[in-house]
C-alpha cells in the first residue's frame, strides 16, 4: 500500500479523499491555486504546494506542475477525484511514465471511452445499446444540421469530448439548431478544449440511470448495483438515490451485464460509472465516465463501501474480493448543495459563507463538504459547496431522513439551494419516483416559485431580536449601571418607539417597537400591537409571546440580517424607514453583471432596438453560461464592456433608453 498519495483536485472531494487516506494510515499532500490558498482541502492535507494562479487552466489543469510536485514531495501515487485531469489520458500516461501510480483506469480506457463518438462505435461492437444519432468526423454546421434533420427532431447536441452537462444543448426545431450548435460549441471549448460535438435523438422522458462498476488488475469486473440520476437542472445532478428505483428485475439485470460488458471492452481497472438512458423497459448507453463519480456516496451508504479505499488498493495491486457485488441494503438519496439562485435560472453565487453546517447531523445522515463557515467561495470553479446523503432501511425512510437533515442545514452569507432543496425532496412526484430528467422543468411553478413574504414572526425575530442582542453595553469606559450603557430607549418626556423598515426582498414592511418590561411592543404596519419577549443569547435566540416559544437565530449582517425560524431562512434588509421613496431616473435601465465573469458575446449594440426577453449578452462563470435578456422593450443607450472582456459583479453590461433613440449617456 502507498504511505503518501497527492490529490490533484480541490473543494469536497479533496476533502472526502483525504478523510479515507487518513483512517488508512497513508499521508496526504494538496494542490491549491492562489485562490484556494485558505480552502479547507489546504488545511487538512498533512502538506501542500501552490501551484498557479486562480484559473484551472494556470493551475489545477497543469499536469506538468502537479507532477514535479509529487515529485518533490515523495508521493507514490496521484488520485485526480472527479473533474479537471481525472479523465485526461495524457496525464494518465504521463503519471506512469514518472513513476507515480494514477488512481484511475488505464491511459486506454480513458482515451476509448473519453470521446463519445468513439465510445459509441466501441459499445455497438460490444453489443450494448446505443441511442439513435450522429457520431461522425464530419464537424462543418451543414453536415451536422442535416444529419439533425435525418435523425428527426428534437435532438441533442453534445460535447464529444467530455460531461458535467458541459455543451449540451436540446434543440426542438430546424430554425433553432445553428445558435444552440455554436453555444454548445463555446462551451465545449471552454471546459474542454476541444468543439467537436455529436448528435443524438433527444429521448422526451428518459431516466438517467447509471451502474457503478469496478475492476482490478487481474482481470475481475464486477457491477455495484444502479444509481437513480434523473433529477437535474442545466443537465447536471442535483439528486441521486441508490439503487435505482422502480426497475423491473429483468432491466436491471440488463443494465448491470451491459455495464460489465461496457467495461471489459475497454480493459477498465478502478472505479467507473456507465450511465444509460432509459425509457420504459428500453435502456440505451449514454457514456462512460472512467473516475470516480459526484454520487458515489449514495453507493457507499447502500454497500457499506469505502469507494476510495477499494480505489488505493486496486491501483496499489490488490485484487478485489471474490465476493462482490455485495447487496444493496436499504436505500440511500444525495442532494448537491450548491451557491446559487435558483430562481434566476440557477444563476452561480459567490461570497463568503458566514454559517455553513449541519446542525446537527441527524441518524444515518452523512455531510460532504468542501467549505466551512468563513470560507469564501470564489467564481472560478464550479459552485457545488457540499453533498447531503441520507439512508434508510427503504427509499420512503430515506427521503424522510433526507428531508430532516436539510430542515438543519444553516448556510448564511451567499445565494444557495436549500430551499429548493427541502421543496424538491418533499414534492410528491419525487416521493412517488415519478423520475425523469424533465422533473424539474416540468414541476418549476412549485420548486422554483420566489420566495413567499416572510411571516409577521420573522420580521418580530429581526427587530426585536436585534435590540435584544444589542443589550447594554455602550463600549469601553461606561459603567454598567450608568444610564448611558442602556439600549432600552428611556426617555425623560415617556417611552420611546423605534421605527425600522424591513425588506424581505417581497416588499419593505414597518416594524414599530417599544420596550415593554422585560420584552417589547411590536406593531407590523398599521396591524395591532403584540407583547413579545426574546430569549437566549448570542445568535441562539427564542421568540416569546405568550405561551408560545419558537427558536430562531439571528445572525447580523451589515445591511440587515439573517433569521433562520423552522428550517427556512430568511435574508431581510434594513432599509431607512424615513427615505423618500425613489424616483425612476430618465426611463433607463442599467444591466449589470450579477457575477464576475468574462463577456462570451454581445449580442446587440448602441442605437438597436430590442424587445422584452430578447437575448443581449452571455456571461462565462464558475463554468456555467449565463444569459443577460432585455427586462422590457426599449433601444441600446450605452455598452459597458467589450466582447472577452473579464468583468467584476456589478460592471454595467449596457444600459436601455426608452424610445426610438438612444440617450446621450
Amino acid at each position: 500500500m502507498f504511505s503518501k498519495i497527492l490529490i490533484a483536485n480541490r473543494g469536497e472531494i479533496a476533502v472526502r479523499i483525504i478523510r479515507t487516506a487518513r483512517r488508512m494510515g497513508i499521508a496526504t499532500v494538496a494542490v491549491f491555486s492562489e485562490a484556494d490558498a485558505k480552502a479547507l482541502h489546504v488545511r487538512d492535507a498533512d502538506e501542500a504546494y501552490a501551484i498557479g494562479p486562480a484559473p484551472a487552466a494556470q493551475s489545477y489543469l497543469r499536469g506538468e506542475v502537479i507532477l514535479e510536485v509529487a515529485r518533490r514531495s515523495g508521493a507514490q501515487a496521484i488520485h485526480p477525484g472527479y473533474g479537471f485531469l481525472s479523465e485526461n489520458a495524457g496525464f494518465a500516461e504521463a503519471c506512469a511514465a514518472a513513476g507515480v501510480a494514477f488512481i484511475g483506469p488505464p491511459a486506454s480506457a480513458i482515451r476509448a471511452m473519453g470521446s463519445k463518438a468513439e465510445s459509441k462505435r466501441l459499445m455497438v461492437a460490444a453489443g450494448v445499446p446505443t441511442v439513435p444519432g450522429y457520431h461522425g468526423e464530419a464537424q462543418d454546421e451543414a453536415t451536422l444540421a442535416a444529419e439533425a434533420e435525418r435523425i428527426g427532431f428534437p435532438v441533442l447536441i453534445k460535447a464529444s469530448a467530455g460531461g458535467g452537462g458541459k455543451g449540451m444543448r436540446p434543440v426542438y426545431a430546424p430554425e433553432d439548431f445553428a445558435a444552440e450548435l455554436a453555444g454548445a460549441r463555446r462551451e465545449a471549448l471552454a471546459a474542454f478544449g476541444d468543439d467537436r460535438v455529436l448528435i443524438e435523438k433527444y429521448l422526451q422522458r428518459p431516466r438517467h440511470v447509471e451502474v457503478q462498476v469496478f475492476g482490478d488488475g487481474h482481470g475481475r469486473v464486477t457491477h455495484l448495483h444502479t444509481r437513480d440520476c434523473s433529477v437535474q437542472r442545466r443537465h447536471q445532478k442535483v439528486l441521486e438515490e441508490a439503487p435505482a428505483p422502480d426497475l423491473s428485475d429483468r432491466l436491471r439485470a440488463q443494465l448491470h451485464e451491459a455495464a460489465e460488458n461496457a467495461a471489459r471492452a475497454v480493459g477498465y481497472t478502478n472505479a467507473g460509472t456507465v450511465e444509460f438512458v432509459v425509457e420504459g423497459e428500453h435502456a440505451y448507453f449514454l457514456e462512460m465516465n472512467t473516475r470516480l463519480q459526484v454520487e458515489h456516496p449514495v453507493t457507499e451508504m447502500a454497500t457499506g463501501l469505502d469507494l476510495v479505499e477499494w480505489q488505493l488498493r486496486v491501483a496499489a495491486g490488490e485484487a478485489l474480493p471474490a465476493h462482490w457485488p455485495p447487496p444493496a441494503q436499504g436505500h440511500a438519496v444525495e442532494v448537491r448543495i450548491y451557491a446559487e439562485e435558483p430562481e434566476q435560472d440557477f444563476r452561480p453565487a459567490a461570497g463568503r459563507l458566514l454559517k455553513f453546517g449541519l446542525n446537527p447531523p441527524g441518524l444515518d445522515q452523512r455531510f460532504d463538504a468542501g467549505f466551512e463557515a468563513g470560507d469564501s467561495v470564489t467564481t472560478f470553479y464550479d459552485p457545488m459547496l457540499a453533498k447531503l446523503i441520507a439512508w434508510g432501511p427503504d427509499r420512503a425512510a430515506a427521503l424522510t431522513r433526507l428531508a430532516e437533515g436539510l430542515a438543519r442545514l444553516e448556510i448564511e452569507g451567499l445565494g444557495n439551494n436549500g430551499r429548493f432543496l427541502r421543496r424538491l425532496v418533499r414534492h410528491p412526484a419525487l416521493r412517488a419516483a415519478e423520475l425523469d430528467t424533465g422533473f424539474i422543468a416540468r414541476h418549476a411553478e412549485g420548486l422554483l416559485a420566489p420566495p413567499e413574504a416572510a411571516p409577521e414572526r420573522v420580521l418580530i425575530a429581526a427587530a426585536a431580536g436585534g435590540l435584544a442582542r444589542a443589550g447594554h453595553g455602550m463600549g469601553e469606559g461606561v459603567r454598567p449601571c450608568s444610564p448611558w450603557a442602556s439600549a432600552r430607549g428611556w426617555r425623560l418626556q415617556g417611552e420611546a418607539e423605534i421605527v425600522q423598515l424591513w425588506d424581505d426582498g417581497v416588499a419593505p414592511r414597518r416594524v414599530t417597537l417599544a420596550w415593554q418590561g422585560r420584552g417589547f411592543r411590536v406593531a407590523i404596519g398599521e396591524g395591532a400591537p403584540r407583547a413579545v419577549a426574546i430569549g437566549g443569547k448570542g445568535e441562539a435566540l427564542a421568540l416569546l409571546e405568550g405561551d408560545a416559544s419558537e427558536a430562531f437565530s439571528h445572525l447580523d449582517e451589515a445591511d440587515g440580517c439573517t433569521i433562520r425560524m423552522a428550517g427556512e431562512s430568511w435574508r431581510l434588509y434594513r432599509r431607512d424607514p424615513y427615505a423618500p421613496a425613489s424616483e425612476d431616473a430618465a426611463g433607463e435601465s442599467r444591466l449589470s453583471a450579477p457575477i464576475p465573469g468574462r463577456v462570451v458575446k454581445l449580442l446587440v449594440g448602441v442605437g438597436d432596438a430590442v424587445a422584452k426577453g430578447q437575448l443581449l449578452a452571455v456571461l462565462e462563470a464558475m463554468k456555467t453560461e449565463i444569459k443577460v435578456t432585455a427586462p422590457r422593450d426599449g433601444v441600446v443607450a450605452h455598452l459597458g464592456c467589450a466582447e472577452g472582456e473579464n468583468i467584476e459583479e456589478g460592471v454595467e453590461i449596457l444600459s436601455l433608453a426608452m424610445g426610438e433613440t438612444p440617450q446621450t449617456l
